[in-house]
């Protein structure tokens, strides 16, 4: 595909071909992000100053912004230095005080002469009684008031950059908006009484009233439409290509699947039925499946994941199933074993610990085909772990996996379909952000005798009676967590706090009964501890928040979350989920320190009140904001200049709809349509989605 149309030249010239601005000027912009005459038209105004005229000041409220016509007085120069410069005029009915510092006297006498008439407009305030303005906005001859307009846009400003030099490179910018073809469909743009991309932008310049700077504006629905459409566009365009990529149709037979549900105590949910089918239909398909399986905590991920390796091994091939660390790894085999023998399936772990004699046989047997089921860390990307047949890579845990490993695993087997697990419950909005190259399928059932979690928030100031607490549950034979606070960022200040922690509660509740995990444990001492924990040796485990996702000890029926209110919901939520795993109820203390904020009690009262952790991520999205969310520095988010990803997630849903119809009805968007977006994907710096076309 040739390179950008000529047609958007103009908007991605230089800063410095507009009027006014020189090099150096032009270098303060980037302080805003602004390099291009096209970044300047999605800089948008995020509020507005009202310059409607009035006769006199009189009746105004303080501090308030006034354009009123004045006669000028009299000037009071400085006595001394570094005073202002004053100059008393009058209006229709009051006299005020023009206020300038560091203005020279002559430059002032010349601006505002005396015995003239002047049109002022700036924000006009009280001080020791006496009504003044410092500094007016603008300063004009009564001949040249036509030229302010009514309503003013407010400017998001760096260093090096007035509001005034703003307004003019916006005004410079706009003129060089070119007439561009409709990309959007256009029933779409009908039913929404949508302007056009030229008349949009130019209104979302000149608002008029305070509603015409809101995100529902129709001119600033329209831009961040825009914004969506294209980033959907390049995920699909993405999932397009991938999908061009040759896979392998894996039919299985279900003899395999039914001999494990036959074995089962329990009858699979109906979200599970549902996600089982999805899978087995993508891997029926001639495509490569590209899937995320997203589950609420205890939502039985693992079952789902093990019927869709087993449609690989009825289809007479293997599946691989990755986990983010070895302790991870080792309890997905010890759920799925059970499970897999039920179908006489051979299951195999794979780690960086392995000797090398028992690394050497499980690699043989692999290529062989002999395992048919493997499970392992990221020791299964490395040279010489060859595949005989692999049809399927299960990921546990997306967001400790990139795509390039995602990549690096499916070339492991030729077009292998990859499914993704996360236990993450993850907004609708974002989902569709991160995942939208992926189909979803989600569960949002528990199974049946999976016991809700009594929640209660607990002050710190009770901790003696909450130790006390323990101490009887132990005596009962029950099992408990203790998670420490992140008290500092400093990995030194976290370790002393799980440090101490540990010897309070061992001094409190006796030797050998308290383990302690935390980062800077060795590896083999970290595995040691946790050993002794599932196996009922130590009956309290203080950790940090090492025991994540998926640890699974059915006897711990209770969870102590110190400093609950220095966590994340969505982390506090994956915590819980470590209990309630068996026949005991289960309780979570949330230990916070008195006095709460606002935000914080919102969130714990929250997690007090439910269990539904799309919900909760739906509550922490509007609480912190996405990046925060998915932790900004990896989170691969789009930076939208018009967009709010969090407040208008049902628009994006809108987008991927219309770009998935468009590209079934124009795979390679060739129709006048298809042209139009093409200049879009142009237009909103899309050029990867550019690649994928070019590609194809």
């Amino acid at each position: 595909m040739a390179g950008r149309p000529e047609i958007l030249f103009p908007l991605f010239a230089a800063l410095d071909v507009l009027d006014g601005i020189g090099p150096k000027t032009a270098r303060n912009f980037e302080g805003l992000n602004i390099a291009t005459p096209r970044d300047l038209v999605f800089h948008l105004p995020h509020a507005l100053v009202d310059r409607t005229r009035r006769a006199s000041i009189q009746g105004m409220e303080f501090p308030g912004t006034a354009t009123v016509e004045v006669t000028v007085l009299a000037h009071v120069p400085p006595r001394t230095r570094g005073r202002p410069h004053r100059i008393t005029v009058r209006d229709a009915a009051l006299e005020f005080q023009l206020v300038f510092f560091h203005a020279r006297g002559e430059y002032l006498q010349k601006l505002l002469p005396a015995g003239q008439k002047r049109l002022v407009s700036g924000k006009l305030e009280l001080f020791d009684g006496l009504a003044q303005m410092v500094h007016p906005d603008h300063i004009l001859h009564p001949d040249e008031a036509g030229s302010l307009p009514a309503a003013e846009p407010v400017y998001a400003l760096c260093a090096g950059v007035s509001q005034k030099l703003m307004g003019k490179a916006v005004g410079a910018a706009l003129a060089r908006v070119p007439h561009l073809p409709e990309w959007i469909d256009p029933a779409l743009v009908a039913r929404e009484g949508w302007p056009d991309w030229h008349a949009a932008i130019h209104a979302a310049h000149a608002p008029a009233t305070l509603t015409d700077v809101l995100p529902a504006a129709p001119a600033r629905v329209r831009l961040a439409y825009d914004e969506f459409f294209a980033h959907q566009m390049t995920l699909a365009l993405a999932r397009q290509r991938q999908r061009r990529k040759p896979g392998r149709p894996s039919l299985g037979d279900g003899k395999l699947q039914n001999s494990v549900l036959a074995g089962l105590y329990y009858a699979p949910t109906g979200a599970q039925r549902r996600a089982i089918a999805e899978i087995a239909a993508d891997m029926a398909a001639p495509q490569r499946m590209n899937r995320l399986l997203q589950g609420d905590v205890g939502a039985g991920k693992t079952l789902v994941a093990l019927m869709a390796l087993l449609v690989a091994v009825e289809a007479g091939g293997q599946g691989v199933m990755m986990a983010p660390t070895e302790i991870l790894a080792r309890q997905h085999l010890e759920s799925l074993q059970p499970l897999a023998g039920l179908a006489g399936v051979s299951l195999e772990v794979l780690t960086g610990r392995d000797k090398s004699s028992e690394r050497a046989r499980k690699l043989a047997a692999l290529a062989e085909g002999r395992i048919q089921i493997l499970v392992g860390t990221h020791a299964v990307f490395q040279k010489g772990v060859e595949f005989a047949d692999l049809r399927l890579a299960v990921v546990d845990e997306q967001h400790r996996f990139g795509v390039a490993q995602r990549a690096a695993l499916a070339a492991k087997g030729v077009g292998a379909d990859v499914l993704v697990m996360t236990a993450t419950p993850i907004p609708r909005s974002l989902a569709l952000a991160q995942y939208g190259d992926m189909d979803v399928s989600v569960l949002d059932e528990k199974p049946p005798g999976r016991k809700p979690v009594q929640t209660a928030l607990v002050s710190t100031a009770r901790m003696d009676e909450v130790v006390e607490h323990l101490r009887q549950a132990i005596d009962a034979g029950r099992q408990a967590y203790w998670v420490c606070p992140l008290v500092e960022e400093s990995e030194l200040v976290n370790l002393t706090a799980a440090q101490s922690r540990f010897e309070h509660l061992r001094a409190a509740l006796g030797e050998g009964v308290v383990g302690l995990v935390h980062g800077q444990l060795p590896p083999h001492d970290k595995d040691a501890a946790m050993r002794d924990f599932v196996a009922g040796r130590t009956k309290l485990l203080v950790a940090t928040t090492v025991i994540e996702v998926g640890v699974n000890v059915p006897n711990a029926s209770i969870m102590v979350i110190e400093r609950a209110e220095s966590f994340g919901l969505a982390q506090l939520h994956q915590l819980r989920g470590r209990v309630g795993r068996g026949s005991a109820a289960s309780t979570c203390l949330l230990m916070y320190e008195a006095p709460l904020g606002e935000t914080a009690s919102r969130r714990l009262k929250l997690l007090r009140d439910t269990e539904d952790g799309f919900r909760i991520a739906e509550e922490d999205m509007a609480i912190r904001g996405a990046g925060d969310l998915i932790g900004t520095a990896q989170s691969g988010l789009p930076r939208f200049r018009v967009a709010d990803m969090e407040r208008q997630a049902a628009l994006m849903a809108v987008a991927q709809t219309d770009v998935r119809k468009l590209l079934s009805d124009d795979p390679d968007l060739r129709s006048p349509r298809g042209q139009a977006v093409r200049i879009a994907l142009w237009l909103m710096e899309q050029d990867k989605a550019i690649k994928y076309l070019s590609v194809g």
